[in-house]
């Protein structure tokens, strides 16, 4: 099996062939009904909303060639390929712009002239024989499969563009879990600075209990004298205990 029966383009194109195909179909039998009966109504409003839908489907279609054309190595592709598949798409809007341009026309008119049918019907053979002529000489197979490129390179555009997202997204998502460790880490860090500085306070407090009780007990058998020496000595004593416990 040839690369284009897997090629999205020509699943799609082969989708817009067929519906070209019943187009045409469609308008060689509305030229061959009465002007203005009910059928040709009908049919006029049929051949009319199918143009609309083919222009738009090939409309896109020649957008996702714009865009394989940005990269065509990437899409697997090259310059001859991207030619062939715009040779198609232009042929294509033309044969429905040709079978629009005579409906209108005919529905403006009540019917086109016999010349100018005819004239439009060979304009309309002449734009279907290349079609024709590629695809029972150079490219059978691509013929055949010649459509759905327009929705599988958007697709692989889409899933491409989402998988550099999802990437951003994961950088992000590690990014974020990191900063939550490290302010984990703080955090724990910071209560064990707490707790002993807790500590520290609580042995430095049982000190001054200690110290008070004791010179509670000497200042009660010291004089004046004694209380005065032992006051001093309190004081020197607090300013090392002051020392030893907020600068070492």
């Amino acid at each position: 099996m040839s690369s284009s029966a897997q090629d999205p383009f020509y699943i799609v194109k082969e989708e817009i062939q067929e519906s070209i195909d019943k187009l045409l179909s469609t308008f060689h039998h509305w030229e061959r009904i009465p002007p203005d009966s009910v059928e040709q109504v009908h049919l006029t409003k049929e051949l009319l909303a199918g143009c609309e839908s083919i222009e738009w489907q090939v409309d896109e279609l020649g957008k996702t060639i714009d865009v394989a054309a940005r990269d065509p190595s990437w899409y697997g592709i090259n310059e001859a390929e991207l030619e062939r598949r715009r040779r198609w798409t232009s042929n294509a809007r033309n044969q429905v712009r040709n079978v629009k341009k005579a409906v209108v026309s005919g529905k403006e008119a009540n019917g086109l002239s016999t010349s100018s049918a005819d004239g439009m019907r060979r304009e309309l053979m002449r734009l279907a024989s290349p079609h024709q002529t590629e695809g029972s000489n150079q490219y059978p197979t691509q013929d055949n499969d010649d459509l759905i490129s327009s929705e599988s390179d958007r697709q692989l555009l889409l899933i491409k563009q989402q998988d550099e997202e999802l990437d951003e997204l994961s950088a992000s998502v590690e990014r974020i879990g990191g900063v939550s460790l490290t302010i984990h880490e703080e955090l724990l860090a910071q209560e064990k600075i707490i707790d002993d500085l807790g500590n520290e306070m609580e042995s430095t407090s049982n000190r001054l209990d200690f110290v008070q009780k004791k010179v509670g007990m000497i200042m009660k058998k010291a004089g004046a004298k004694g209380q005065i020496m032992m006051i001093l000595f309190l004081l020197v004593l607090f300013i090392v205990l002051f020392v030893l416990v907020f600068f070492t």
